[in-house]
């Protein structure tokens, strides 16, 4: 057998292969996102049926092959439970491992982007704030491990960091107020929405969910995400299906 590497990360998705191996895509620490199959997984007496399912954060022993990886042993150190045993939380949860796959490469270091995704899927199981909510938090905060979020700073026009009031879709930035006349396709935000929009941005991941907000900066975090998307994401996510968004 080839060398065995062992690697802690986050297994975005499972799928059957044959008649008894699993398909799985694992976000890893050392290896970034790799393909791994779990051979026999699916078989009653397999010691790794219970560990090889979507969503689930451990250690795996791995092996390469030409083309993938082969599983030799997995050790689970959280099963996220309160996620999967609710419907409306694996819905979410399927749309941020997509998300996560989606940026996810081989050899890339994804340390960043697994710890997002562990305390977003903590939030989830709490359930202390809305699932939209917790959405938007996540997708700016991953867009921004990414390098590819607009900078919620400084006016894009003239550099200003105050009285920042108006978000630009074209132009994919912030302007301030004396800067705002020349936006024609913006998005009126308040003071609050835009402190928002910098905390997730650079608080740190511990206390990234430790917030509410009102429903009215709820709904205007949610107008940039939708059109930040447009941005950023070049493809369509299946997962947002289930969710009943689009793009």
């Amino acid at each position: 057998m080839a060398e065995v590497t062992t690697v802690t990360g986050m297994i975005l998705s499972a799928m059957p292969v044959g008649e008894y191996d699993r398909r799985l895509v694992i976000l890893t620490k050392e290896l970034g996102k790799i393909t791994v199959f779990a051979k026999g997984a699916r078989k009653p007496n397999s010691a790794l049926i219970g560990v090889t399912r979507s969503f689930i954060f451990g250690t795996f022993d791995v092996y390469r092959g030409r083309d993938s990886y082969t599983m030799y042993k997995a050790s689970a150190r959280e099963y996220f439970e309160s996620v999967v045993n609710d419907l409306n939380a694996v819905c979410y949860a399927c749309y941020f491992a997509e998300i996560a796959d989606y940026y996810g490469r081989e050899n890339l270091d994804a340390s960043e982007m697994i710890n997002v995704l562990y305390i977003t899927l903590k939030a989830l199981g709490k359930k202390l704030i809305s699932y939209e909510l917790i959405r938007y938090i996540y997708e700016i905060r991953m867009i921004a491990v990414n390098g590819e979020c607009p900078d919620f700073f400084t006016c894009s026009r003239c550099g200003s960091e105050k009285e920042l009031s108006e978000y630009s879709f074209s132009r994919n930035g912030m302007f301030c107020r004396n800067c705002a006349g020349e936006v024609h396709d913006g998005v009126r935000l308040s003071g609050s929405a835009v402190y928002t929009l910098q905390y997730i941005v650079t608080s740190q991941l511990t206390k990234l969910y430790s917030f509410t907000v009102t429903v009215e900066v709820e709904r205007e975090l949610g107008m940039i995400v939708n059109r930040l998307e447009k941005h950023v994401f070049d493809k369509e996510f299946k997962s947002r299906e289930m969710l009943n968004l689009t793009i």
